[in-house]
């Protein structure tokens, strides 16, 4: 299982990072993950760049091996799942069977993003799992990008959050969570993608920080050995 020293609390509801790139929410007994973008290499293989076409056996392998280690019967994803509409008509067979097999074992909930929504009706026909655009559990919003004027908490990705420091004059570029207080009931917080082949953006750029917004206090949250670490990112005046 994912270690205690992983948790936090978001809203009054516990959660605990599942490596760099996922959460495990305990008492939904499942994962979230954001931003998985299968089938991004052969996307761009149409346009001529070439890039190996292992990325969503990757992060499928990556997904099943968390689903292993902590238990998890639920998955919920925050949308850009495929990195394009027709993404999942170009799964090869071993990807999809690992993804066929994923949807058969998990109840599985889809919530889809800007790269799904633009052929949304090619997905829900090859794969398996419910496709919803946003859903309200246990008083927390989970949906793709970050909505301004949200009052309730809310959880989304998009934005690929990377903290980015500098120790010892070497740069130092790691996924991370995004997480405001929780103030009013009103607390955000947005994942890192999980897709093997995503890029990232600063966690601290101000379009990451204007989304979080209304805050106090923004952290970047990133597991550093057995422990959690919070990184202020922006604070309140």
């Amino acid at each position: 299982m994912v270690p205690v020293s992983f948790a936090f609390d978001f809203c009054g509801e516990e959660f605990r990072l599942a490596g760099a790139r996922a959460l495990f929410w305990p008492r939904e007994n499942a994962l979230l993950v954001a931003d998985l973008h299968l089938e991004k290499s052969s996307y761009y293989a149409r346009t001529g760049q070439m890039l190996p076409p292992y990325d969503s056996r990757a992060t499928l392998e990556m997904l099943a091996g968390l689903v292993k280690e902590t238990g998890a019967r639920r998955i919920y994803t925050l949308g850009d799942n495929f990195h394009d509409g027709a993404g999942a008509l170009r799964l090869e067979p071993h990807a999809a069977g690992m993804l066929d097999a994923l949807t058969r074992a998990l109840d599985m909930v889809w919530i889809t993003g800007n790269h799904d929504s633009k052929h949304h009706d090619h997905a829900p026909a090859t794969v398996g799992g419910n496709f919803v655009d946003e859903l309200e559990l246990a008083g927390l919003v989970l949906r793709h990008h970050a909505k301004a004027g949200e009052t309730r908490p809310e959880l989304s990705g998009h934005f690929h959050p990377r903290l980015q420091l500098k120790v010892r004059q070497r740069s130092i570029r790691r996924p991370c969570t995004v997480i405001s207080a929780c103030d009013g009931g009103s607390g955000r917080m947005i994942l890192p993608a999980f897709g093997s082949l995503t890029g990232g953006m600063d966690a601290a750029d101000p379009a990451i920080l204007a989304a979080m917004q209304p805050a106090n206090a923004i952290d970047a949250v990133v597991p550093a050995g057995e422990r959690l670490a919070r990184f202020p990112l922006w604070r309140a005046a």
